[in-house]
C-alpha cells in the first residue's frame, strides 16, 4: 500500500477552508455535561445561564453615614439646618449595610452633625436613592447572564458565583487522538540527548500540537509513536474515527514518498476532501472525513505542523465549541532586506519586527519548514500572496502580529554583520526586566549599511577592513553612508581564521590550501565582511575564486558554516573562533579584525541606546563575551566616531 499521492489538484488556503469547515458543519457536535462553575473557567456553556438570586437581594447602603427617607429631608440647607431623632428619622449605617425599612437615601457621615445622643443635624437635603445600591443594581433574578456559546472567564465566574449560579451545563472538550509516525522517531522522555544517532529524529511535534488543543480548548490524548507502516496506521486511524474522538490527526506520511501513507488510509477508510494546499509551508496536508470525523494529516516539519494547526485544525475546533476564530491585530511594516517567494504558493515569512522612526521593519527568519525557531522567535507573520514572486526591501505590506506592540515599540534592529556576541547581548537586554529586545538580521556589513542608508535600522554590524589603510568601517562610512550622521561603537576584537574538522584531517593551515585538490570550502554570503576578507586574501595571494571548490556555496552566518563543517559538508569555512570553539571544530587563525556598531546620530541620545551602551559596558557582558573564546573587550563600547 506505498501508491504514492502527487498532488494534482491542489487547493487554495480559501478554498481548502470552505471545503473542510462547510462539510462539517452540521456534522460535528459535540456532548454536554454539568460542572461546577468554578470548574468553568475556560469552558463553553452549552445552555444559557440565568441568575438564581438578585443582587444586591437587598437595599444597600454604598456610604458611611445616616439612612433617611429623603422626603423627611426636604427644604434643609446651611440657612436652614434640619434636626432629625436618631432612631425614628435618622439611622447609623456603614458601607454593605442594609437600609432600615422606610428609608431611600444615605446622607454622608462627613454632612451629618451630631448634636447629642438622639439628634443629628443635617445641612442638606438628600435625594431618593442617593448612595444606595438597590435590589437587583447589578443582577436580578431570572436574567440571562450569559448566553449559549459563551467562553467563561475568571471575570464570569464572579458574575455567576454572585448571581447563585454554582453549576453550569458546558460543552465537553473536543477530544483529539494524536497519532505521531515515522520510523525515524524516538521519544524524547526515553533518551539522553547526547545518545540520539544520526538519522533518528526526537518526536516533538505531538507536544507542541497537543498543547496548542489545549490551548484552543480541546483535550488530547497522544497515541504511541508508530512506524510508517501503512496497516499499522491504518488501525489507529480507524480506532480513532470509530471510538469517542472528535478529531483524529496523524502526524507526518502527508506528503508524496513511497512511506507517506496518511491520504492513501483517509481514501481507503472514508473520504480525501483535500491534499495539498497552495501554501508554504504547509502544503501536503491532508483534510479527510472518516466516519463523519474530521481526520487530518500533518506534515512532518514542525513549522509546517504549526501553520496546519493554525489554518485548519484550530478553526475546526472552534466550529466544534461554537467559537470565533481568534483574529490576530494586523499592522503595516517593511521588509529590511529582499524575500524572495514561488509563484503559485502563498508563503507565510515569520519576522521580527520593530520600530524604526515612523516605520515597522521586518526582519524575515529562516524560512525553512523544520526551522522551529523561526517561530519561538517571531513577532509576526507575512502572507505573501501566491501570485507574486516576493517582496523588495521597504515594499511596505500588511503583518499579522503574533506579540503585542509594546513589544514591536521596544526592539532594537540590528541588520548587517553576524556575530555570536549579539545573541549574548539580546540575552542581556532581555534580562534587564524585559524592556528592550534585539532583532537580528544577517545579511553581511554590506547590507548592513544599505538598510542603515535607507533607514531601516537602530544598529548596522559591520567589520569591513580597508585593505590599503588597515582601518575597519570608517572609510565604507564615509563612502556608502555620506551625509548620514552615524556614531561608529567598538563593540570586539575577534579572532577570524579557518574553521576545520578537529583534528584538521585535511592538513589546512593557510587561505592558500584552500585551493588545493580534494579541499571543499563553505563561503560566507557576498557583501558579508568576511567574504571581503577572503577575497583580500585571495588576492593577495593570486588565488582566483574559481579555483576553490565550494567558493560559490554560502551561508548567512558564522554558525551556520561551524555546522557545515561539523557535518562533513565541507572540510573548511572562513569564521570566528568562537563559532569553531561551540561546535568543537579546530581553528587555523588568520587575522585579529574589528566588529564594531554603526548607530544613527539622531537616536544615539535615546533611552534605548543609552541601556545597550550601558550594557556591552558592563563588567557583566564582557565577562560572558570573554568566555565564548577568541574575543578581546579592551575597548568595547568605545566610541570611535
Amino acid at each position: 500500500m506505498n501508491k504514492r499521492h502527487v498532488y494534482l489538484n491542489m487547493k487554495t488556503r480559501e478554498e481548502a477552508r470552505n471545503i473542510w469547515l462547510s462539510h462539517f458543519a452540521e456534522k460535528v457536535e459535540l456532548a454536554h455535561e454539568t460542572i461546577s462553575s468554578v470548574d468553568a473557567v475556560g469552558r463553553v456553556l452549552a445552555e444559557p445561564a440565568f441568575a438564581r438570586i438578585s443582587t444586591p437581594n437587598a437595599h444597600l447602603a454604598a456610604m458611611d453615614g445616616i439612612a433617611v427617607l429623603a422626603q423627611d429631608t426636604f427644604g434643609a440647607s446651611e440657612t436652614n439646618p434640619m434636626d432629625l431623632k436618631v432612631g425614628e428619622q435618622a439611622f447609623y449605617v456603614n458601607t454593605g449595610h442594609q437600609l432600615p425599612p422606610q428609608t431611600n437615601a444615605v446622607i454622608m457621615i462627613e454632612q451629618v452633625q451630631v448634636i447629642d445622643d438622639d439628634t443629628v443635624r443635617i445641612e442638606t437635603a438628600a435625594v431618593p436613592w442617593n448612595y444606595v445600591r438597590k435590589v437587583g443594581e447589578d443582577i436580578v433574578a431570572t436574567e440571562m447572564l450569559f448566553p449559549t456559546n459563551h467562553l467563561v472567564t475568571p471575570t464570569c465566574l464572579g458574575a455567576l458565583l454572585t448571581g447563585g449560579v454554582f453549576e453550569v451545563k458546558v460543552k465537553k472538550q473536543p477530544k483529539v487522538l494524536v497519532i505521531p509516525t515515522g520510523t525515524e522517531l524516538v521519544d524524547w522522555r526515553k533518551i539522553y540527548p547526547e545518545e540520539l544517532q544520526p538519522g533518528r529524529v526526537l518526536e516533538t511535534n505531538s507536544w507542541v500540537i497537543g498543547k496548542l488543543i489545549e490551548q484552543t480548548g480541546g483535550k488530547w490524548i497522544r497515541n504511541t509513536s508508530l512506524d510508517d507502516d501503512f496497516f499499522v496506521i491504518r488501525q489507529a486511524v480507524e480506532r480513532g474515527a470509530t471510538e469517542d474522538y472528535d478529531m483524529v490527526l496523524v502526524l507526518a506520511g502527508s506528503s508524496a514518498g513511497s512511506e507517506d501513507h496518511t491520504a492513501n488510509i483517509v481514501d481507503n477508510l472514508g473520504d480525501v476532501l483535500v491534499h495539498g494546499v497552495t501554501i508554504m509551508p504547509g502544503k501536503p496536508v491532508v483534510l479527510g472525513d472518516v466516519n463523519n470525523v474530521p481526520v487530518v494529516g500533518v506534515p512532518g516539519y514542525p513549522v509546517s505542523a504549526i501553520v496546519v494547526f493554525d489554518e485548519f485544525i484550530r478553526p475546526m475546533l472552534c466550529h466544534m465549541l461554537g467559537q470565533p476564530e481568534p483574529l490576530r491585530k494586523k499592522i503595516m511594516v517593511e521588509p529590511t532586506r529582499k524575500i524572495p517567494s514561488k509563484l503559485g504558493l502563498e508563503e507565510m515569512v515569520r519576522v521580527k519586527l520593530g520600530r524604526v522612526g515612523d516605520r515597522v521593519a521586518a526582519t524575515p527568519l529562516p524560512r525553512g519548514a523544520g526551522s522551529i525557531t523561526s517561530f519561538t522567535e517571531a513577532d509576526g507573520i507575512i502572507r505573501i500572496p501566491n501570485e507574486n514572486e516576493g517582496l523588495h526591501p521597504g515594499q511596505p505590506i500588511e503583518a499579522e502580529l503574533l506579540r503585542f506592540n509594546r513589544t514591536i515599540d521596544n526592539t532594537l534592529v540590528a541588520v548587517g554583520s553576524h556575530d555570536n556576541t549579539l545573541d549574548l547581548l539580546a540575552d542581556a537586554l532581555r534580562s534587564r526586566g524585559g524592556y528592550l529586545s534585539l532583532s537580528s538580521s544577517h545579511v553581511g556589513s554590506m547590507g548592513g549599511l544599505l538598510a542603515m542608508k535607507k533607514g531601516m535600522c537602530h544598529i548596522a554590524g559591520s567589520h569591513l577592513l580597508d585593505t590599503e589603510t588597515g582601518e575597519y568601517n570608517i572609510s565604507y562610512i564615509k563612502t556608502y553612508l555620506a551625509g548620514v550622521p552615524v556614531k561608529l561603537v567598538h563593540l570586539v576584537m575577534r579572532e577570524q581564521g579557518l574553521m576545520v574538522a578537529k583534528g584538521n584531517p585535511k592538513n589546512i593551515q593557510s587561505v592558500e590550501d584552500l585551493g588545493r585538490n580534494g579541499v571543499r570550502f563553505i563561503n560566507r554570503q557576498a557583501g558579508s565582511g568576511t567574504r571581503v576578507l577572503l577575497d583580500h586574501y585571495l588576492s593577495k595571494l593570486g588565488i582566483k575564486p574559481s579555483s576553490i571548490n565550494g567558493y560559490g556555496d554560502d551561508e548567512f552566518t558564522h554558525m551556520a558554516v561551524a555546522a557545515a563543517v561539523q557535518n562533513q559538508v565541507a572540510d573548511a569555512g572562513m569564521g570566528i573562533y568562537a563559532a569553531a570553539k561551540a561546535l568543537e571544530l579546530d581553528f587555523v587563525p588568520v587575522i585579529t579584525e574589528q566588529y564594531d556598531l554603526i548607530i544613527p546620530e539622531g537616536i544615539f541620545e535615546s533611552e534605548k541606546i543609552a541601556i545597550l551602551l550601558e550594557t556591552i559596558r558592563s563588567d557583566a557582558f564582557k565577562k560572558r563575551v570573554d568566555a565564548l573564546g577568541g574575543y578581546h573587550t579592551e575597548r568595547t563600547g568605545e566610541v570611535l566616531i
